[in-house]
């Protein structure tokens, strides 16, 4: 099937990663293969003009932008009249992925979330971890969920934690309880082979196979390991009765990773016939019972009350990094993803601390608090006070200052988009759907209140703005603007923020 792209028409949706070349427009040249999500991020088979077209299918499929043409099979569903951005969405939404009106947990909204990888990385224990949370309150950060990343259990499949190096886990979550912490694990799907878990998990057949009835072994990023079959619900119950056990001890939740379709196959024989993207789902929707969750990867989970994180990104200002967290943070809120978070301040991907030790970039990483502040959730994982120096630090201080003196109206947008499925980071052109905006990927509305602006750009102290049209407010001073861009310089550690007023 063959669509026409009308004049001024843009379009979004699809992968999150690719939220840097968005929109797509007449003179586009770009395929997407949406037939299994081969990227470490959220996918939707969905895509939004801004003429008020919808395309969507169940599944994924390949889909092509070339010569003012859209390319997409003829089984997709095609949609129009529903005039703008906004109302594509609305209806979308409606139709193909309702909201449940539940949030996640609302610490993780509420306070900063603080994960063990970068400092501890494989190395996690209960010493070390009761020191990184004591370091940040004598930081004077404040408390908040403290996620405890991989490397705390016997083994992947035996969610017990490491008897040497956890010798006493209920008196450690404790401590961490009355410093003020909520607490999360790092959990998979996958089960380390030639273990007793292994063998556990053969006996009870709830782990997926090979054509030829063998347990599949996948390679992923730590090894090879065998997976659990998510379409049998004793795989189900067998991981929950550990969770259980974990929550006794004072757990409040899980960081659910892997689960991307790539480790899957699709001559994968399981108990009820799916694809890899709907093991990924399964994986998704299983996390749907635990308030405090985290997700990096999932495929059509638009509509979950799920936290969900962008991919790890590198220590850098491209577009695999800084560069990227606004317009992949605006694809995950136009394709059903609000609550979300991005990324770990700094960036995620571990090696880069330690390739560039001693070199890490301090503006970068003020920059990404700056960028954070204002988003769902704010995550930390490199330790700022350890990295950065004093003056630096301020600024990173700053920002979290900033997240609190915009918490209430914060908490009021993701209540909101668990009713609504409105976006709480939201594209300019979803708010101005008759202004010159669709292009305006390194801005965005919070909410239909503020227009918010950081600096995405190293050295630099002051950025172009785009005002719509309408009475604004910065910094206790009223406008009015007609339509332009204005340069305005910013306080290191603080976007530029202007009030939509009515």
């Amino acid at each position: 099937m063959q669509l026409r792209i009308l004049d001024n028409e843009y379009w979004y949706g699809g992968n999150v990663v690719d939220g840097s070349k968005m929109p797509f427009r007449l003179d586009s040249d770009v395929t997407i293969d949406l037939t299994e999500n081969q990227t470490p991020n959220q996918s939707m088979p969905l895509f939004i003009s801004t003429k008020g077209r919808v395309i969507w299918r169940d599944t994924g499929y390949i889909i092509s932008f070339k010569n003012g043409v859209i390319d997409v099979p003829n089984d997709v569903v095609v949609i129009d009249g529903y005039k703008n951005l906004k109302g594509a969405y609305l209806a979308a939404m409606k139709s193909y992925f309702p909201f449940k009106n539940r949030i996640p947990a609302r610490e993780l909204f509420e306070s900063p979330i603080y994960n063990t990888w970068i400092e501890l990385t494989f190395h996690q224990s209960q010493p070390a971890i009761e020191k990184y949370a004591e370091d940040i309150i004598s930081n004077d950060m404040p408390p908040g969920v403290l996620m405890i990343d991989d490397g705390w259990s016997n083994y992947y499949g035996d969610w017990t934690f490491h008897t040497g190096n956890f010798p006493n886990p209920k008196r450690m979550v404790d401590h961490l309880k009355s410093l003020g912490f909520k607490v999360m694990l790092w959990i998979c799907p996958f089960i380390s082979a030639d273990t007793i878990k292994y063998r556990e998990a053969v006996a009870k057949d709830i782990l997926i196979k090979t054509p030829e009835g063998e347990p599949f072994i996948t390679k992923w990023w730590n090894g090879y390991s065998a997976v659990l079959d998510m379409t049998n619900l004793n795989a189900q119950k067998w991981l929950k009765e550990q969770m259980n056990e974990l929550q006794e001890l004072g757990i409040d939740g899980f960081k659910f990773d892997a689960g991307d379709s790539k480790y899957y196959k699709v001559d994968n024989e399981t108990y009820h016939k799916t694809t890899p993207d709907g093991q990924s789902n399964l994986w998704a929707k299983f996390g749907e019972q635990y308030p405090f969750n985290e997700y990096r990867v999932t495929f059509r989970a638009g509509g979950y009350p799920l936290l969900q994180r962008l991919c790890d990104k590198n220590h850098s200002w491209t577009k695999n990094g800084i560069a990227s967290l606004i317009p992949d943070t605006l694809v995950q809120g136009i394709t059903g993803h609000p609550f979300s978070c991005p990324d770990m301040i700094g960036g995620g991907e571990y090696l880069n601390f330690q390739e560039l030790s001693g070199n890490l970039d301090p503006e970068l990483f003020v920059r990404h608090a700056e960028i954070a502040c204002l988003m769902p959730s704010m995550q930390f994982s490199a330790a700022p006070y350890r990295i950065l120096d004093k003056h630096h630090f301020s600024y990173v201080q700053k920002s979290i200052a900033v997240r609190n003196k915009y918490a209430a109206y914060m908490m009021s947008l993701v209540d909101h988009a668990a009713e609504t499925g409105e976006p709480i980071v939201r594209y300019m052109s979803y708010e101005f759907p008759d202004a010159p905006v669709e292009k305006i990927t390194n801005q965005f509305m919070l909410g239909e209140r503020y227009l918010v602006a950081p600096i995405v750009e190293k050295g630099k102290t002051s950025r172009k703005v785009y005002l719509p049209k309408g009475s604004w407010e910065h910094n206790n001073k009223e406008f009015q603007s007609n339509g332009e861009n204005v340069e305005v310089v910013t306080e290191f550690g603080e976007p530029a923020i202007f009030k939509k007023l009515i």
